[in-house]
């Protein structure tokens, strides 16, 4: 594995770059989970893309949007799509912009374009809260949709009251297995599988939305029944839009498993899975937003597929959906932190890199996420929150921040205009976010019971 390892890092030299690593380096290189397999294809690409940005965020776009109402939640969703789409543009173009050099990960270009040590204080604490953050809401979202496949399988009579808490262990416990996978090429079938099912409960939940029709008391007014509540839940469907666009986290890691070379550098099928990324998110996002707020109006759940109850085989079967795609999540956001610990351990506190220690770093993280998970499964507020904080700089501006550091176009040009347009944005949409997501987990909380 050493060697093979060795020999794909060696891709990313260019003719006359010499590698001055030292044999140690070449095998820890070789180990780590981002750097120990480069020959991914484009299409790894595209679904690593697809399951990393389509998350349990699209089924709390409808939600989102009765907060938002038709004017403003149609703009956010298509600006949110666009920005998105140029920012993730200029991450794949950065990647090798140093010749003969790689930013496998986030930080690595965070450090050419800030500084060494400001690099890092600057993105890996918003790299590690988007990751983890996103590993216990899919510990949650994992386990409310085994216990709604459940309860929507067995009789009403025969129903006992199986806890939250035990479904969210019984999703965890499938991570206690699938997070010794070593790499990201590793996950290619669970991502593709995950792919797979998120457009088809993406298009279930559109589909049975559609096939109800629109409901004969519907209403489109805002829920809230007082100012204050209605801007607040305003500002935090900000943050469930921002949520929704989160797979910049990753790309670079995605990207670092693709082979390059001077001649053919790795931007080019990158960027073809973008797209094809992108189109799939278009068609999950767009038809669910619309049409299920549409057929719901300001009566849909945090989760439509809640709200929508028949016919019930569909809907169980579109739970179980959801639990496989947010299992190829789950581990695709699992996987950076997997490096940044494994990284930590054996670069700076000298551990050698062995079986046993990435055996139990991963399961002590598994274990983390799940208990968390079992404590706060407040689902709707903690997007609100984590996606105004923590997604919006990582998705929105922090790529232009970057970029107008490290390619220093020219001022008042398109590019430098452009750029500056979406850090404005972001740092907005960073500041509100939060505040309605914050106010959503305190009003949850109030009848909330620990470990239910």
């Amino acid at each position: 594995m050493v060697s093979d390892g060795t020999q794909s890092q060696n891709q990313q030299y260019g003719v006359d770059k010499v590698d001055n690593r030292s044999e140690k380096e070449k095998a820890i290189d070789a180990w780590l989970p981002i750097t120990s397999s480069r020959n991914a294809k484009w299409w790894y690409a595209a679904f690593h893309n697809v399951t990393a940005m389509v998350g349990a965020g699209v089924l709390s776009l409808p939600y989102a949007m009765s907060e938002l109402g038709w004017g403003p939640g149609v703009a956010v969703m298509v600006i949110s799509w666009i920005v998105t789409v140029y920012t993730l543009w200029q991450m794949v173009e950065m990647h090798e912009m140093v010749p003969g050099k790689r930013f496998d990960r986030y930080h690595e270009l965070g450090q050419h374009a800030f500084g060494e040590k400001l690099g890092l204080y600057i993105v890996v604490p918003q790299q590690l809260v988007v990751e983890v953050s996103l590993c216990i809401i899919y510990m949650v979202t994992g386990g409310k949709s085994l216990q709604k496949f459940h309860d929507l399988l067995v009789r009403q009579d025969e129903q006992k009251d199986i806890r939250l808490t035990f479904f969210i262990m019984i999703y965890g416990s499938v991570h206690f297995v699938l997070s010794h996978l070593p790499n990201f090429n590793s996950l290619s079938g669970i991502s593709l599988a995950a792919a797979i099912m998120s457009l088809s409960y993406s298009t279930i939940a559109w589909g049975a939305s559609l096939d109800k029709g629109v409901q004969p008391n519907v209403e489109y007014g805002y829920k809230a029944k007082s100012t204050t509540g209605t801007v607040f839940n305003f500002l935090s469907a900000l943050g469930d839009m921002a949520f929704a666009y989160a797979g910049h986290n990753v790309v670079l890691e995605i990207q670092a498993t693709i082979p390059s070379t001077p001649e053919k550098p790795s931007k080019g099928p990158m960027w073809k899975g973008v797209v094809v990324a992108y189109i799939v998110i278009a068609l999950c996002y767009f038809p669910v937003a619309f049409i299920g707020y549409w057929v719901f109006g300001n009566g849909v759940d945090d989760n439509i597929l809640i709200t929508l109850e028949k016919p019930t085989w569909l809907i169980a079967m579109a739970n179980m959906f959801v639990v496989v795609h947010v299992i190829g999540s789950y581990q695709l956001y699992a996987m950076p932190v997997f490096d940044m610990m494994e990284t930590l351990l054996v670069k700076k506190l000298n551990f050698a890199p062995s079986f046993m220690l990435r055996f139990i770093t991963r399961n002590v993280y598994v274990a983390f996420t799940m208990f968390v998970g079992i404590c706060f499964p407040f689902f709707g507020g903690l997007l609100g929150f984590f996606g105004g904080l923590a997604f919006a700089p990582t998705t929105y501006f922090l790529p232009c921040i970057m970029w107008l550091c490290i390619c220093k176009p020219r001022r008042w040009s398109l590019s430098w205009f452009t750029n500056w347009i979406c850090i404005v944005l972001g740092v907005v949409l960073m500041v509100v976010a939060p505040i309605g997501g914050l106010r959503s987990i305190i009003v949850q909380a109030k009848t909330y019971k620990f470990f239910s």
